[in-house]
This record gives structure tokens, sequence and C-alpha cells, in this order.
């Protein structure tokens, strides 16, 4: 009894796991694309094509044809759909013509149109931790056939003829086209759980929490990325005590990549100490100049300190961990921090200390993509409770200081984020995405990239075409000898 209530609390922790920081949902846009690029870039119908002819170990010769070769290979079409729980059914419809010496002494042309079909079970590689598909099923399917050979031979005998040749041809000249595409899908995930920098601060590296999920519209990539410091400490994300989810409102078909307001955090972290600044310029944009004489408008008692005007320099230090929260339509960067005012005097000297105040302030973030990375700029949202910790001047009045400090803020410190912030954050190498042309979405806890391609998808058509003969990779062929072959010389 106390081992199945354990497993059961097992059960639902499991449930419960923790934000996996990065979800991934592959509509059917980005999946045609790649499976078609796939066949264009690897020339596999024309390379399998090409070894139609030659001679191979262990291979007997086909009966009644010799001086065999594959020419005209058509482009293919390719129709591609998902299966819930298993990955992606796929049909690859193209034609060819067969070529060779007769068993009648005369040249013989067979002109096929073809369906290829098989379905790719998505998998995790347990070595490397990357997704991968896998053919199952491979299947020839044949649509038409036409042959020159002469249309007063016995139908039975041309049937015979053709089963015998079309059997020995086809499985094993186009089932290993679908594994070489594949393969070639394959590859383009090699990296995307390889650590990425964030300018010299550390790495992200986005890991699959589990093996990718299929629905009947779109294949779900959960990561768990790891953030790592460069001293090599890893950055947890915190708990985002709601379970990510997408917006319901995006168009059948299509991808996005949903990236958790934990998880910016935890990159933003790596930059944290970038946010520490140091200002000394005494003409600071539309700011009056920076000195004793223009802070004792706002505090009297710097007049007393400094009869004669000082330079200031102010240094802001971020000494709590920051935070990105994210609603509809707005997000913003909470900082916590210190920032302290100094009297400069003759070159040589030390700073003098005027006073330190407790500081906590809100950026807006806007965001957007440049070369393949998350960039982020900033602007003052508010500043939201201003606090003396110590001061050398007496004591004052540190409300007076509110407009000063906010414009301060916003002219001299908020430039200073947005450089360090141009080092951008990484995006998930996978499937040669180009992330340019996306569209970002603010929602609740998280912001969504809308995934859209570099060029137009060609139109797929719904299914494969009507077929009506499969010849398996593997066991005996159905050839229908009610459908006879059409004559060349017939038409």
């Amino acid at each position: 009894m106390l081992r199945i209530l354990c497993l059961v609390l097992c059960g639902l922790l499991t449930t419960a796991r923790a934000d996996p920081g990065a979800l991934l949902r592959l509509g059917m846009d980005i999946m045609n694309r790649e499976v078609q690029n796939a066949m264009d870039e690897s020339h596999i119908l024309e390379k399998m094509a090409a070894e139609a002819g030659k001679k191979r170990p262990g291979m007997k010769p086909i009966k009644g044809i010799t001086n065999l070769k594959v020419k005209d290979v058509q482009l293919p079409v390719i129709t591609l759909n998902f299966v819930p729980e298993v990955g992606i059914f796929q049909c690859v419809s193209t034609g060819m013509t067969i070529t060779g010496k007769s068993f009648m002494g005369g040249n013989m042309e067979i002109i096929v149109v073809l369906n290829i079909t098989a379905t790719n079970r998505l998998l995790q590689d347990e070595e490397m931790g990357l997704p991968m598909f896998k053919s199952e099923g491979c299947e020839v399917i044949l649509v038409s056939v036409k042959t020159n050979l002469p249309s007063n031979m016995l139908p039975k005998v041309v049937n015979k003829f053709l089963d015998s040749t079309l059997h020995k041809v086809l499985p094993g000249l186009m089932c290993p086209a679908i594994d070489a595409v594949l393969g070639y899908v394959n590859k383009k995930w090699a990296n995307v759980n390889a650590p990425m920098p964030v300018g010299q601060m550390g790495t992200v590296k986005y890991v699959l929490t589990s093996i990718p999920t299929t629905t009947a519209s779109y294949i779900q990539v959960d990561f768990s990325p790891v953030v790592q410091q460069h001293e090599g400490s890893i950055i947890q994300l915190a708990d985002a005590g709601e379970a990510l989810g997408f917006p319901e409102d995006y168009a059948e078909g299509s991808s996005q990549l949903l990236l958790s307001a934990t998880f910016l955090t935890a990159e933003l972290a790596l930059l944290q100490k970038s946010f520490d600044v140091n200002v000394q310029d005494t003409m600071i944009g539309k700011l009056p100049p920076q000195t004793t004489e223009t802070l004792a408008r706002f505090i009297p008692e710097v007049a007393e300190a400094y009869p004669k005007w000082k330079p200031l320099v102010t240094q802001i230090r971020i000494n709590k961990p920051l935070e990105v929260t994210m609603k509809t339509g707005k997000s913003l960067l909470h900082l916590h921090g210190t920032l302290e005012m100094f009297a400069a005097r003759r070159p040589g000297k030390a700073l003098a200390p005027l006073f330190l105040l407790e500081t906590h302030f809100n950026l807006k973030t806007q965001y957007s993509v440049r070369e393949n990375r998350l960039q982020m700029s900033t602007s003052l949202d508010r500043l939201l409770s201003l606090s003396r910790g110590s001061s050398s001047i007496g004591a004052f009045n540190e409300k007076e200081l509110t407009g000063f400090i906010t414009d301060f803020l916003q002219e001299a410190y908020i430039p200073a984020i947005n450089d360090a912030l141009q080092v951008g954050l990484p995006l998930p190498d996978f499937l040669d995405m180009n992330y340019n042309l996306v569209e970002l979405n603010i929602v609740e806890n998280a912001l969504v990239l809308d995934l859209k391609l570099h060029r137009p998808g060609q139109d797929l058509p719904a299914s494969c075409l009507h077929t009506t003969n499969r010849l398996h990779a593997a066991g005996e062929p159905t050839w229908s000898p009610t459908t006879r072959a059409t004559s060349l010389d017939e038409e």
C-alpha cells in the first residue's frame, strides 16, 4: 500500500513539473519547408536514379531486362500530415522513366508515376539529447504505368514482367530516399543544445525537457534552458507558478517560440554586473550641469557643505536580483539598488561621499530581433521608491530629489543599460530558422515569437495522387491483374 501511495505521489510530482522555460511549437509551415529543402539540397532522387544501373554486391540481376537505367525524374511534390503521438506521415509524389533492353530484344521504356509513403516517427536521440525522425513502413505506391512494349502481347505476360521489374527496382531505389531526406532534417537539429554566448558573461543552452510531442496540428518541443555564468555557476530559473501555454489566436499550421519571463530573468542575470554604472560627466543630454550647485537647489545642505561648486560623480549599483514581469502588451524590468552621489575634488583626491539612496525603479522593455538574437531596449517606466540610506551632509527630505533622480535615470542611466543589452540574447538554433522576420507579442508571463518563413512555402496538395498498386520495401508486391499497363503506342 505504501509503495502504491509513493507511486501516485511521484506521478503527481512529475505532472506538476517546473516551468520548462521555453516552448517551441512547430506547425506544418516549417515542416513542409524543411522536408522540401532537404529533398532539394540532397538531390536524393537524382542520386538514387544514378545508382539504379550500377552493379552492387549481392544484388541479383533482373530477369528480362539489361542495361537498366533510370532517367527523367520528375520534381517531387511532398505532402505531410501530423500523426498524433507518433510524428509525421510523409508522401512524396514523383515520376520517372526506366529504360533498358527488354527480353524481346528491343529498347524498353517504362514510365511510372508513383507515391513514396512512410511514417516518420519523432524520437529523441538518447546520446545527443536531440530530436530525430526515423522512418517506418516505407511503401512505393504505383499511380500509373506506361510502357512501349507491343500492345498485342499477352496482358498476363506484360503484367508479370512489369511486376517483377518494378518490384525489384522501385522499393530499393526510392525508400532509401526517405531515410536520406530525414538525415538532412535531423542534422539541422545538431546545434540546438550547443552553448551560445551572452557577451562575455556566460552562455545559454537549450536542453530538451522530454521527447517532443505530436498533435494533429503541430509538434511541441519543451526546453529547460541552462543559463550558465562565465565562471561556471548555473543560474536557476524561478518557478513561474503557472503552466506556460500558447495563445489560441495563431493561424492553423503556423509556428511559434515562447520564452517565459522567468527564463528572460535568468538570462538578464548574466548581464546584471553590466548594470552597475559610474557617471562622472558634467553635461549629460538635457540635464542641468551635474554639480553640487545644481544639487543644492533640491538639498540646501549641499551648498553649506560646498560653497564652491564641485562636479558630481554618481554610482548606481544593482544589489538585488533583477526580475522581468510580463502582462499582455507590456514587459517591465524591475531593478533594486543604490544610488550614491559624490563630490569630485582635485585630481588625486578621493571622492567625497554626499549621500546614498535605496532605489526601486521599473524599466519598460521593448523587444526586437536582429541577426537571430533577441534584442531589448528600455525606457524608464516609474521610480517606485527612494529612501535615504546614509548621508554626510545631514538629514534631508529625499522625496525632494524624486524629479531630479527620475530625469537622471532617464538621461544618464538608461542609455548605459541599453548599451549593455546590445549583446542580445541567443535564440534556439534549429532547422536553419531565420528569426529576422518574426512578429513578437507580449502575453501573460511570456514573450511569443510568431515564426515567419524567409521565403513563401510551395502550395502543396492536400493528399497524394490517387493510388492503385503498392510495392512494399519488404514482402510481396500487390499488382492488380485487372489494371493493365498502358502501351505508349496506344496513345
